[in-house]
């Protein structure tokens, strides 16, 4: 399949129309997709026909299930075995984050349909936008401890901005969030059924402003499980250090919190304390500060060990059996920590606008 064809791009009535179209792949985020996104975007947002621009995923599965992870794992594997460099590595991600950058700043509102699966990637292709739609099929989540990193596409950015330390306990578990959750701690904007998708994007070519389209088509979420456990997540998350959360996860001593500690034990150590360390910074960093650091991130993860590790558990071999490297919190050191923030060796994220 051609790149051409992974994204569609299309201008209806006053909205540019953005499709996600690998939906075999759950519209999984290439390099190429986002070479034709970002320009695309650029043009959109100086058309000034264009009053909206409206994203979506293809198929009933997923929003964006994230980026293109395996196609990492393959070119950070190559440079680590001296059969290419780091160039796509590199280039994956410097250029995701400038996108993700871009949706922030877009002088006219973004509206995600977030109608499916989006984590990771798709997360940085929603979370960003003015008008963030969930449905009844929505599931949100960050689970990149599970495979060797940590939660970026500005995920240190918005994460801790999130109320308490609702952040912190996603950033650091993966766990996964429905519409009302999401409604709930202010990580989306409305809800609308499924079924009302298509008249909501007809509405919104037809010129109604997104307030009052979504207005028109919205619908009751439900009730949110997390307003039962906020209590818990800013009692448990609310330290600096992943050791004395375990801790204060083990004093809690109720089924959830059992249950976390189990999360925490099975990802990565090095990823935890790298998150953790990135989620705080973050807090008090600005959109362009994050993304600067994440690039420092994503290049020390994929020069480390654990997410080919993590890739391999879980997408390659599928066994779900990681051996991570070290494999105990205690193990992990505050300079293994520190080394992740260090400036790469080709230099910092550098913005062109």
């Amino acid at each position: 399949m051609s790149d051409a064809a992974e994204i569609l791009f299309e201008r209806r009535g006053a909205i540019g129309l953005v499709t996600l179209n690998r939906p075999k792949a759950l519209n999984a985020l290439t390099l190429g997709m986002i070479r034709l996104f970002d320009p695309q975007l650029r043009a959109w947002n100086a058309d000034p026909e264009v009053k909206a621009v409206v994203i979506r995923g293809a198929g009933e599965k997923a929003f964006c299930a994230g980026g293109d992870v395996v196609s990492l794992y393959e070119a950070g594997k190559a440079a680590k075995e001296g059969r290419g460099d780091t160039g796509p590595v590199r280039a994956f991600f410097s250029e995701e984050y400038v996108l993700n950058r871009l949706i922030k700043r877009l002088s006219k509102p973004y509206v995600a349909l977030i109608d499916g699966i989006s984590m990771g990637g798709g997360v940085g292709l929603s979370v960003h936008g003015t008008h963030r739609i969930v449905t009844e099929r929505t599931l949100f989540a960050m689970p990149e401890t599970g495979i060797g990193l940590y939660p970026d596409v500005g995920g240190t950015y918005f994460l801790p901005r999130l109320p308490g330390q609702v952040g912190i306990w996603l950033g650091l578990t993966g766990d996964r969030l429905k519409a009302a959750d999401l409604l709930a701690i202010g990580a989306a904007d409305a809800f609308v059924p499924s079924a009302k998708i298509d008249a909501l994007i007809d509405d919104l070519a037809a010129g109604v402003p997104p307030d009052e389209a979504v207005a028109a088509h919205r619908g009751e979420a439900g009730d949110a499980a997390v307003s039962g456990i906020r209590a818990a997540v800013d009692r448990c998350y609310a330290f600096d250090s992943v050791e004395a959360i375990v801790k204060a996860l083990e004093a809690e001593g109720t089924e959830w919190a059992t249950g976390q500690v189990a999360i925490l034990r099975r990802v990565s150590p090095t990823s935890l304390k790298v998150t953790l360390a990135a989620l705080r910074r973050g807090a008090k960093l600005d959109f362009e500060g994050c993304m600067v650091q994440e690039l420092r991130l994503s290049l020390a993860c994929l020069a480390g060990d654990d997410f080919y590790e993590g890739i391999r558990a879980v997408l390659v071999d599928k066994d779900k059996n990681p051996k991570w490297k070290p494999a105990e919190l205690t193990d992990v050191g505050p300079s293994d920590v520190e080394r992740h923030f260090a400036e790469p060796a080709g230099g910092d994220l550098v913005f062109r606008d």
